[in-house]
């Protein structure tokens, strides 16, 4: 299922995006679940498969167009990882002008989850605390069952679904080396259209994925090129660190970002930027001025 949260003029709620329209969850039963935060956090997706399957009433449906997607859901945490593209190393050693060895084990961060927007938000762009606004198109793990130090092995049994992350940067606000501030502004977590879940994605390391700035691509490659793949992902951090329902893990970028470009190319008001990724959709922001 290809799940959203989504209004018309009404609260957000719970909707299956197909070719056209959307469905609207709540509409096909009084006791359907209401929110994505109910199918993730329980056992809710086979009821909401059980009920698609039945007859769908016209008054459940909305022509996409007609309906306001937000963030799927709010995380409770976001794991980002740095440098999981090889090619995206190399550009990144440039860009600072230092030698970058790959990484020996995940390169972690975090962004808080009040950095997330949902699609068609606005993606801020503070001139006082940057001039190198970038972009990162990442595949978005959701995590839909508490992972405790669990295997490789068994690590996508936790997996509910996957979905896109723009892990946005102001690559001058390393401090010290540190990535928080520079990834975890406002806005600087754009999330959705919406949640695949995992059993229509057998293999999440074979994704194209994408970026266009104002129509221009600069980003395409593929999930395949992951120097840390996702089971190795979750496995780490879960020694550790409890992922739990709802949590995220954006999974790195390749090569093609702004800083790594000759010369460098940087996002600024009115720019829109459109990360795509394979059987997800597109996640689609402007960019615009805040003082």
């Amino acid at each position: 299922m290809l799940l959203v949260t989504f209004s018309t003029d009404g609260p957000p709620r719970l909707g299956v995006q197909r070719e056209s329209d959307i469905v609207d969850v709540a509409a096909l039963s009084p006791d359907a679940p209401t929110s994505l935060w109910d199918v993730v956090r329980g056992d809710a997706a086979d009821a909401v498969t059980a009920l698609l399957s039945g007859p769908i009433p016209e008054s459940a449906l909305h022509p996409i167009d007609a309906v306001r997607l937000h963030a799927p859901l709010r995380p409770g945490k976001i794991v980002g990882v740095g440098l999981n593209y090889t090619e995206h190393v190399t550009e990144s050693a440039r860009a600072l002008d230092t030698a970058q060895e790959l990484p020996q084990k995940p390169v972690l961060f975090c962004k808080p989850s009040t950095a997330v927007i949902g699609p068609g938000e606005a993606i801020e762009h503070n001139a006082a605390l940057t001039s190198q606004l970038d972009w990162e198109c990442e595949l978005a793990v959701v995590i839909g069952r508490t992972a405790k130090r669990v295997t490789p092995e068994r690590a996508l049994d936790h997996v509910f679904g996957y979905s896109i992350v723009n892990d946005i940067s102001a690559r001058d606000q390393r401090r010290a080396g540190l990535w928080f501030y520079s990834k975890g502004q406002d806005t600087f977590a754009p999330f959705g259209p919406a949640i695949r879940t995992a059993d229509e994605i057998p293999d999440p390391h074979a994704l194209d994925l994408s970026l266009r700035v104002n129509g221009e691509v600069r980003q395409k490659s593929s999930t395949r090129y992951m120097l840390f793949r996702i089971p190795e992902l979750i496995a780490d951090i879960s020694a550790g660190i409890t992922l739990e329902p709802g949590d995220v893990i954006a999974t790195g970028t390749p090569s093609g970002v702004g800083a790594g470009m000759s010369p460098q190319q940087w996002l600024w008001p009115g720019d829109v930027v459109e990360a795509t990724v394979q059987h997800i959709g597109t996640l689609r922001n402007p960019v615009v001025d805040v003082r």
